[in-house]
């Protein structure tokens, strides 16, 4: 093999060995995520948005109360939603810690 043969060989097997390493992530590096109803605007909820709807992007009005999105875990109540489904689609309101 010449040297630039294996020079350009070398530079692929680094770039793909850095491709891999970087795309390798352990799961447990990723923020523990919840649901939190009430927070989704129209058409923009995670999934399932009540009867008659099948799942993401389905939530009929602002902020309705069946209806989801995967925040961060604990900020939930901060934004204003609730970690359960409820009725209505009030506005919500932001906590202050």
């Amino acid at each position: 093999m010449k040297t630039q043969t294996k020079i350009i060989a070398s530079a692929a097997a680094a770039t793909l060995a850095a491709a891999v390493l970087a795309s390798a992530a352990p799961a447990s590096a990723a923020a523990p995520m919840e649901k939190c109803y009430g927070v989704a605007l129209k058409g923009h909820n995670d999934c399932k948005a009540g009867p008659g709807t099948s799942c993401a992007g389905t939530s009929t009005v602002d902020y309705q109360g069946n209806s989801w999105k995967f925040v961060p875990a604990g900020t939930c109540e901060q934004k204003g939603g609730t970690l359960q489904a409820h009725a209505g689609h009030a506005k919500p309101v932001p906590r202050r810690s």
